[in-house]
């Protein structure tokens, strides 16, 4: 089947397969040379980016939808993920930005299941960077790592929705284990530190970090150091997950 015909299929038989007027849109965070990042599509035959998204099988739970759509994204199982919000503004159509697209492949269309009004459940996910094979969908050119403080053009309210996410990971550091998410299985003290400062965006007093991380117990200490670098050779750590999640339980207490 040639690209143009299985868009037009989509557009116009998809609702036969999927919910109507519902989505689901995915933020995934990834941590990189000392940067949060967020992996976006390229739209095809525009310049715009936007979030990984699809919509919900007929007989499929809406969690469901949202690891099968992260495992397509990134090739990932058992992704930590979390629902953060639902977008339902009343104008959040995506009738002008389909018929956009549509003209730009060179399909006519006047009606589509996909013109109509939909909402979007968001979910936040957090993956090692490291392991993530991204993977563009039927509507993208390129799946790609973008640094969160760098962001290119997004379509429809898809930077409305990052930003939202964000501001929930600021406020879940504290509740949920992002560290242990986004980090490798060894790592630095200074670059769990650079992660807390890359999401919450501001620099942190050393000695208060590290002081704080090692007195809620949920670090092991390793027997190595990391090769190459300049200076004294940093100590490398692993989280000790039983007492993570403990600690979690009433937060760790650093102040967002």
């Amino acid at each position: 089947m040639s690209f143009e015909k299985e868009i037009t299929h989509h557009y116009t038989k998809g609702h036969e397969l999927y919910l109507r007027n519902i989505s689901v849109d995915c933020v995934i965070f990834g941590f990189h040379n000392n940067e949060l990042k967020v992996l976006l599509l390229k739209v095809k035959y525009a310049d715009s980016w936007a979030l990984p998204g699809g919509f919900i099988l007929k007989e499929e739970h809406m969690d469901d939808a949202a690891r099968r759509i992260l495992k397509n994204r990134t090739g990932l199982h058992d992704i930590f993920m979390q629902q953060f919000f639902v977008f339902s503004h009343p104008e959040r159509s995506t009738k002008a930005t389909n018929q956009q697209f549509l003209k730009n492949v060179g399909v006519e269309m006047k009606e589509s299941w996909m013109f109509e009004r939909f909402l979007t459940v968001g979910y936040t996910a957090l993956v090692d960077f490291s392991l993530v094979d991204p993977i563009p969908d039927l509507f993208s050119a390129a799946c790609e790592w973008h640094n969160i403080h760098a962001l290119p053009d997004m379509i429809l309210d898809h930077r409305v929705i990052l930003d939202t996410a964000l501001q929930q990971l600021q406020s879940n550091l504290n509740y949920h284990p992002v560290g242990y998410n986004l980090l490798p299985e060894k790592f630095t003290m200074p670059e769990l530190q650079k992660l807390y400062e890359t999401i919450l965006n501001r620099k942190l007093d050393r000695r208060n970090f590290q002081r704080k991380i090692i007195g809620t117990k949920i670090l092991k200490k390793l027997n190595e150091t990391k090769k190459g670098v300049a200076h004294k050779a940093p100590n490398y750590y692993k989280f000790d997950l039983k007492n993570y999640k403990k600690a979690l339980q009433g937060g760790l207490g650093f102040e967002l």
